[in-house]
């Protein structure tokens, strides 16, 4: 018991009280800074070592839904014109606000419908479909309902069963094994329903974009409530994202 008390005074307190304004290590990379005046006539060094395609020239601009938030544009760029900074706010409710100019410091999702706040504002469970992940993106969900994030305080929780469930959480590239299970889970959520996506790889593919084993029917037949981007995603962009998206302080 003493060991125990110990243990907990040297670990402090853990718990994560803003999820708005949290501060995160400084090797946490989120929202990149973009300088694109810096850039000089030609030099396409970012985009050649991008293994995404995520990086656009003449205007400088990263897809945030692609990009797998490595470090190898910031690394090689001769200018510095890429900075990937420790902002989390990065989740939106539309594909294109996920391609970044620089302009933005962060990205806050537009308000969902006032028909979704009614039904869903003060609590909302949700099933996860890991739908061909490598797991990151399933471990930072996980560490949602662990002591530091504790999401089930603003009423969010994982439940075991699609029709206990008020939307789908969709990890992974969406395989050709899991499309069909994609479906079936959907279906068996009762309406009104959501969908987020969460992940580089759910929001575009990922690394595995080209693949031939993906097959992302599911997405082109059913409208996306929310973008969570990441490789993983952070599980505070998680929170915040759907935080503002309900419009919830």
């Amino acid at each position: 018991m003493i060991e125990s008390i110990h243990l907990r005074v040297l670990q402090g307190d853990p718990i994560v009280h803003d999820v708005h304004h949290a501060s995160l290590p400084p090797l946490f990379r989120g929202m990149p800074a973009l300088h694109p005046e810096t850039c000089p006539d030609g030099c396409g060094t970012c985009q050649s070592v991008c293994p995404t395609h995520a990086i656009q020239l003449n205007p400088l601009k990263v897809d945030l839904g692609l990009c797998v938030f490595c470090p190898l544009c910031e690394q090689e760029c001769p200018e510095q014109a890429i900075h990937f900074t420790n902002e989390y706010h990065i989740a939106c409710s539309t594909r294109s606000q996920l391609v970044v100019d620089g302009s933005q410091k962060r990205i806050t999702p537009e308000l969902a419908s006032k028909q979704i706040r009614k039904y869903f504002g003060s609590s909302l469970k949700l099933r996860q479909i890991s739908a061909g992940g490598c797991n990151g993106c399933e471990a930072e969900l996980n560490a949602l309902s662990n002591v530091n994030f504790d999401m089930g305080r603003f009423g969010i929780e994982f439940v075991a069963s699609p029709r206990h469930a008020d939307g789908i959480v969709i990890t992974g590239p969406i395989t050709k094994a899991m499309a069909d299970a994609a479906f079936i889970c959907y279906d068996a959520v009762p309406s009104p329903k959501i969908v987020i996506l969460v992940g580089a790889c759910a929001v575009s593919g990922g690394i595995f974009q080209d693949s031939m084993e993906v097959n992302r029917e599911f997405l082109e037949q059913h409208p996306i409530d929310l973008f969570i981007p990441g490789c993983p995603p952070h599980p505070l962009t998680f929170i915040t994202g759907l935080l503002d998206w309900f419009g919830r302080k």
